[in-house]
C-alpha cells in the first residue's frame, strides 16, 4: 500500500489501524524486528524448565517428545507443543537460545534456604547457575554449612569452616571470616551452648519503641523535654 502510494493515515484508516501500528509495521525491515515489545520475554510455564531442557539439548539430546515425557514427572504442566516450538527456535535461530538467567535475588533466595525446602525445578535452575558460576558453586557451600552449624549447634567445626573459606578466593566471605576470628570464643559458644539473650533483646526493643512513642527519636527537641521533666 505503500508502494502504491498511500499515505500511512489512509492506510491506517482504510485497515482500521492505530497510527502506531501502522508505523510499527511500515518500518519493519525483516518480520524479526515485530518481535518486540510487551509480548516479548512473558512469562511461560516452560520457562522454569527451559535450564534442564538447555542441558539435555547440550548433552545431544534433541528430541522435543522424549524431553517432553522426562519434564512432566518434575511438575511440567505445559503442552508438548511448547517443548516442540522452544526446539524449533534453537535450530532456526543463528545464535545460541537459552532460558533467560534468574535474578540475583531470587538465587539468593535458593542459596540461604534450606536445601529440602526447594521443590525439584527450583534445584535443576540452582544447579544450572551453579555449573557456570564455580565461585557461586563454593559460596554456596561455604553458606548451607554455615547453616548447618548454627542451626544444630555445631560450634566446634567453626574453625575448620574458617581455614575452608580463606582457602577459596571470595573477598566477601573473607571479610565475614575476619570478623568472626576478633571474637571467636564468643561465636563458638553462641554456636554450642543453649543460652539465649534473645529474651533480654526482646525486651530492650520494646522499652525503645514505647520510649520513642512518647517522646520520639532521639535529637535536642528530645532533651529538651527531658530537661523540662526533671527541673
Amino acid at each position: 500500500m505503500l508502494a502504491a502510494g498511500l499515505s500511512r493515515r489512509a492506510i491506517g484508516r482504510q485497515l482500521r489501524m492505530t497510527s502506531r501500528t501502522v508505523k510499527l509495521l511500515a518500518d519493519a525491515a525483516t518480520p524479526e524486528e515485530l518481535f518486540q515489545g510487551q509480548w516479548q520475554g512473558r512469562p511461560s510455564k516452560l520457562d522454569a524448565f527451559k535450564p534442564y531442557l538447555d542441558d539435555r539439548w547440550n548433552q545431544g539430546c534433541t528430541n522435543a517428545w522424549r524431553l517432553w515425557e522426562e519434564i512432566v514427572p518434575l511438575g511440567h504442566q505445559g503442552s508438548y507443543q511448547r517443548v516442540r516450538a522452544y526446539f524449533r527456535e534453537k535450530r532456526l535461530s543463528p545464535g545460541p537460545v537459552t532460558a533467560r538467567p534468574p535474578s540475583p535475588r531470587v538465587v539468593a533466595g535458593w542459596i540461604l534456604r534450606r536445601p529440602e525446602t526447594l521443590t525439584e525445578t527450583e534445584h535443576l535452575r540452582l544447579k544450572a547457575v551453579l555449573v557456570h558460576c564455580p565461585e557461586l558453586d563454593a559460596l554456596t557451600g561455604h553458606v548451607r554449612s554455615f547453616g548447618q552449624m548454627l542451626t544444630e549447634r555445631q560450634g566446634e567445626q567453626l574453625p575448620q569452616w574458617l581455614d575452608a573459606v580463606r582457602q577459596d578466593n571470595l573477598p566477601g566471605l573473607h571479610t565475614l571470616a575476619a570478623g568472626i576470628d576478633r571474637d571467636r570464643d564468643a561465636v563458638i559458644a553462641g554456636f554450642t551452648l543453649p543460652w539465649s539473650s534473645g529474651v533480654v533483646e526482646g525486651h530492650v526493643n520494646r522499652i525503645k519503641m514505647l520510649k520513642r512513642q512518647m517522646f520520639g527519636r532521639a535529637g535536642f527537641d528530645l532533651l529538651r523535654k527531658r530537661v523540662l521533666l526533671y527541673t
